[in-house]
Parts: C-alpha cells; sequence; structure tokens
C-alpha cells in the first residue's frame, strides 16, 4: 500500500535514508552498520579507478560507438551461470540497427527481504536484433562483499554493465531465486532511442572518468530517473519510489510511463516472468518466450 496523506509521505521519506543504507543495487543486500574504514579504505576513497583486481563478471567495461544508425556495442555480457558464484564469463560486440529500435521495458527485482527496495534495469528492444539490457550496479572487486555503509563513502566504483537478457534475468529468476518484473514501457522509438543514447553516453564517459557509487544518490534507479529526465526534462518527479526503489514500478504506472489501461495490481501480476523464464532457460527465442506469458 502506498502513503498518500503528506505527513505519512514524510515519514515513509524520513525513514527511506536508513532503510536504503541496508541495500544497494544488489538483489541480496548484506553489509553491517558497524564497517569500519581502515587505512587501505580511507587511501581508497580519494579517487574512483578502473584499475582495480575486480570481481570477473565485472571486469570489462563496456562501450559504444555510432555512426549514422549503426550502433556498434562492445563487451556486452552474456555469462553463463552455474550458480551464483560460479560462472564463466563470456562477452561479445554486436552491432544495432537504432532504426530497429522499437522500444524500452522496465525491469524491477525487488529484494526478499525488504521489498520496498529494488534493483532496476532498462531493456531496450530492436526488431529483429534482439534486446540489450542496461544494469547499473556497484562493481567490486575479488574478495570484496558489499556493505551499505561503504556504499556511501566512497568505497565502490559504479558501472553500467551491458548485457543480454539470458545473462542479467536467469541469474536472478533461477540462481538468486529473486522475484523479477518485465513492465513494458509506453515509451516511443524516438523516445528510447534518446534515451539509450544518453545512457550510452555515460557508458563511455565512465571508461574515461571513473565514479563513485553511492548508496543513495548514485545508484542504480537515480541513475535511470537522470537518464529520463534528461531526455525529456521534469518527467519523472521525486518520489518515494525513487527512494525505495520497491515502489518503483508504482511510480512508473501512476507517471503514465506504463500500461494505464487496466488496474496497477493486473499490470503488476502480468508482469512477473519468473515461471516462464526458468521454463524457457535454454530457449534461443528466450526474450520472446517471456513476452509471451
Amino acid at each position: 500500500m502506498r502513503e498518500t496523506h503528506p505527513l505519512c509521505r514524510f515519514a515513509v521519506a524520513a525513514t527511506a535514508a536508513v532503510a536504503a543504507l541496508l541495500a544497494g543495487c544488489q538483489s541480496t543486500p548484506s553489509g553491517s552498520l558497524l564497517t569500519v574504514l581502515g587505512p587501505t579504505e580511507l587511501t581508497k576513497a580519494i579517487r574512483p579507478s578502473n584499475d582495480r583486481n575486480w570481481d570477473p563478471n565485472l571486469a570489462v567495461l563496456p562501450h559504444a560507438q555510432l555512426r549514422g544508425d549503426q550502433l556498434s556495442v562492445f563487451n556486452i555480457r552474456n555469462t553463463q551461470y552455474i550458480s551464483e558464484q560460479d560462472y564463466v564469463v563470456r562477452h561479445y560486440d554486436k552491432t544495432f540497427d537504432l532504426s530497429r529500435l522499437e522500444n524500452v521495458d522496465f525491469i524491477v527485482v525487488p529484494f526478499k527481504q525488504t521489498p520496498e527496495l529494488a534493483h532496476t534495469m532498462l531493456t531496450f528492444g530492436f526488431r529483429d536484433q534482439g534486446n540489450l539490457v542496461v544494469s547499473v550496479e556497484v562493481r567490486t572487486e575479488q574478495g570484496e562483499s558489499y556493505s551499505a555503509v561503504k556504499g556511501s563513502m566512497r568505497q565502490y566504483e559504479l558501472m553500467y554493465i551491458l548485457a543480454d537478457e539470458r545473462d542479467v534475468i536467469p541469474l536472478r529468476t533461477k540462481h538468486r531465486d529473486v522475484d523479477v518484473y518485465l513492465y513494458p514501457t509506453r515509451a516511443t522509438p524516438e523516445q528510447s532511442r534518446a534515451l539509450l543514447l544518453d545512457i550510452l553516453a555515460r557508458v563511455n564517459k565512465l571508461n574515461l572518468q571513473p565514479e563513485f557509487y553511492d548508496t543513495l544518490t548514485n545508484n542504480c534507479t537515480t541513475n535511470i530517473v537522470a537518464h529520463i529526465n534528461r531526455t525529456i526534462p521534469g518527467r519523472v518527479p521525486f518520489d518515494i519510489g525513487v527512494v525505495l526503489p520497491g515502489y518503483a514500478d508504482r511510480l512508473a504506472y501512476d507517471q503514465g510511463l506504463l500500461n494505464t489501461q487496466t488496474t496497477f495490481e493486473k499490470t503488476r501480476r502480468d508482469a512477473y516472468i519468473n515461471r516462464v523464464a526458468n521454463r524457457h532457460l535454454d530457449d534461443p527465442d528466450f526474450s520472446l518466450r517471456i513476452r509471451q506469458r
């Protein structure tokens, strides 16, 4: 249930900062509020870097080049997961025709323990050329675990992962066993194009100018909102759904970004893809199947 009275919304917003510190842009929040930074961590906080001993599935940064309508995307991730921690990292390059970009869908992955919090992603659909997923995440080093407090103390770099849907969706529906909701948006092809190009400009910039992730201000959802508002100024207002991304789908519905021809509850039920995704894990038409639910 969403609070509607201004005083109720203020109370929720006041607790949101505390709640958000308990999780970051990952499906299984962890970390301790008692984390203390040592000398090495204090030194690390001085300047972000792209040169660290990264976890293997986060080691390679993507980038893109545009020539006319031909969009070449490099280092698209397509990791083969045996389990969440046991995987074979794979990347590939692909050229998309922007004239075939038809839509963008919104993915929401609520956390099991705290469904008010969630990881959010975008997936861009190209006619006859598949989908390209954008997932903004913490870039962890080998042996490093996520701590929400450290996430607010300049201890993690920010990473934009470009992946196909057979990487990021089964990782969550099967190996992390968390709920995944896939919402078609009402964005036009022109709006989808502007949004994707704005995102890819940031992707390229991060190759040259790394940034620190921030638990509250520079995370998966705040970046999606920023990209939307740069392409359509003021389109997404500041709302509980930004601070507590578990409500981001309701915010998108209320703002007319999703299908509003039916109730939000039905829209959300229709968006749930775990069963169909797990049933078609090995289907070469995976992206098509999860949209035929």
